[in-house]
């Protein structure tokens, strides 16, 4: 087997870049930085951070839900429980699941985490407008096309440049683990 995956997992996550607001772009390095000063804010301030993806961005999630509460030392919170998701679609349509819990739990300042390859998922985006409405701070995780909806709302939105969902979501997988790990190794770990 030859490594041609690997190697364009690798020139994708070269070319991934983090941009503020949509309009100051950054490198990966610089846009890591933002990332992580980004998150130890929000550790710091002991605001709610909520993360939220459809399919393998809920995995991803779900599992950074997590991460970053037990190895971050930050106050997450999922929104995937069963009674609350179904409930949540059933009353009010799947495009509303994540954005009706943001709007009783989300308040000023708290940050939204909105992972998505397409970042064109309407649950994803009417989440952001809830957030942004709120006044919250919004992170995007998207690929696929550059101007997708989701890329065009955050306060830093990172895109991946690829259409492929095994490489966007490994990227977006290992950008935010890197961010816990390295907030991690500076502060470590509240057990």
């Amino acid at each position: 087997m030859n490594d041609q995956y690997i190697n364009e997992l690798i020139h994708t996550l070269e070319q991934t870049r983090v941009y503020i607001e949509n309009d100051t772009e950054l490198n990966y390095d610089t846009g890591m930085r933002t990332l992580v000063e980004c998150f130890s804010r929000h550790k710091k301030a002991d605001t709610q951070i909520f993360f939220i993806g459809n399919g393998g961005s809920s995995a991803i999630a779900s599992h950074m839900t997590a991460d970053f509460m037990k190895n971050g030392g930050m106050k997450t919170y999922s929104l995937y429980g069963n009674a609350v998701t179904t409930c949540m679609g059933n009353d009010y349509g799947y495009e509303y699941v994540f954005s009706r819990p943001l709007e009783f739990l989300g308040q000023e300042n708290d940050l939204l985490v909105a992972v998505s390859s397409s970042g064109n998922s309407q649950n994803i985006v009417n989440a952001i407008n809830t957030a942004n409405a709120k006044n919250m701070e919004t992170i995007t995780f998207t690929g696929f096309k550059k101007d997708n909806k989701s890329k065009q709302l955050g306060t830093i939105n990172v895109y991946v440049p690829s259409e492929k969902y095994g490489v966007v979501e490994s990227i977006h997988n290992l950008m935010l683990q890197q961010v816990v790990d390295l907030i991690m190794e500076r502060d470590g770990v509240r057990l």
